[in-house]
């Protein structure tokens, strides 16, 4: 196991430029990922600074809206309990319940869950596979080895890594915000613009810079919400990764489909809006499977598989379909 030192943090202001000073220090929250992280010797830091302590962080708020405020130290289990989160957003509730084992649950964190890193097995790998995310340069080994689980969006021939995180893919879809303080005050950054695409810039995943501390996530009301789905699909029904997974959230006129929010997890190196969809379903009925599978389609003319994983675009879009029918069916 890799040495480090461990001292804990009471004060904001002085976590956050203590992380701006310091390369070497890392946050530590649940540790569910990073104690992993660090097994692996993905991630080597010589301090870590443990946040549990800072006020005001673990809240879970219902806002007068009908959105929420889920301080970043709240753990999963207790917003997957929470019964206004189960009661307006549905889809966030189960993808939080479809992630994990419920032990780790009660220990991880909503602002850990949205910033773990990828499971792909090259970069898990102590031994020292080619991976640019552990060592810039080196290659994606993945790129023409065993790419089962890989991105069929956004790749680049520096990594096809995707997302693990089943949170992450409902917030997306919600359209929620990232709360984060730094040493010049507090910025809200969109979802969908919070984790990055690979590029050139693999070691990369998300847009956050030293000095940068998740305090919360808001998710704000949309008229979609209480009819809304999380579908995993998986290798096995236990504690796994997703193969492919989808958030589907709709309000209808009728079995018309008036509105409709779509994301997709395990396809891309962040959570992937099927935004060509979500126009095209406007307007068609529920009723008319034909329709809905053509308009969910129109997401996945760009997709881009690898050698072994070309079978995602037509399960994803299954998932989809199905996702979208079981969140119709709470209506």
């Amino acid at each position: 196991m890799h040495p480090f030192a461990l001292s804990r943090a009471d004060d904001p202001a002085r976590a956050i430029e203590a992380h701006a000073l310091d390369p070497q220090l890392t946050f530590i929250a649940g540790g569910t990922d990073l104690i992993g992280l660090i097994k692996d010797r993905a991630a080597l830091p010589e301090r870590l600074l443990d946040i549990n302590g800072l006020p005001n962080m673990a809240e879970i708020d219902a806002l007068p809206e009908g959105g929420l405020h889920i301080g970043a130290l709240a753990r999963m289990s207790d917003v997957a309990a929470n019964m206004e989160v189960r009661r307006r957003f549905p889809v966030i509730a189960e993808a939080l319940l479809f992630a994990a084992s419920g032990q780790l649950r009660n220990m991880a964190s909503i602002g850990g869950n949205i910033m773990q890193r990828t499971r792909c097995a090259y970069f898990r790998d102590e031994t020292g596979a080619r991976c640019n995310k552990r060592k810039l340069g080196s290659g994606c080994a993945a790129f023409h080895g065993l790419n089962r689980n890989h991105a069929i969006f956004g790749w680049s021939e520096s990594c096809v890594a995707t997302n693990p995180s089943d949170l992450a893919v409902a917030l997306a879809a919600m359209d929620a915000i990232v709360i984060v303080r730094g040493q010049s005050g507090e910025r809200r950054i969109p979802f969908t613009e919070f984790h990055r695409l690979p590029g050139n810039a693999p070691e990369r995943d998300n847009i956050l810079d030293r000095g940068h501390l998740i305090v919360a996530v808001e998710v704000p009301a949309n008229m979609e919400a209480r009819a809304s789905h999380y579908l995993k699909v998986r290798d096995r029904a236990s504690y796994e990764f997703a193969l492919v997974s989808a958030a589907a959230a709709l309000a209808t006129d009728g079995r018309s489909i008036r509105s409709v929010r779509l994301a997709m997890g395990g396809v891309a190196h962040k959570p992937w809006r099927l935004t060509a969809a979500e126009s095209g379903l406007r307007g068609i009925s529920l009723d008319d499977i034909d329709g809905l599978r053509s308009a969910i389609a129109a997401s996945f003319v760009d997709a881009r598989p690898l050698a072994h994983n070309a079978f995602k675009i037509e399960l994803a879009q299954r998932a989809a379909l199905r996702a979208l029918q079981t969140a119709a069916a709470r209506l």
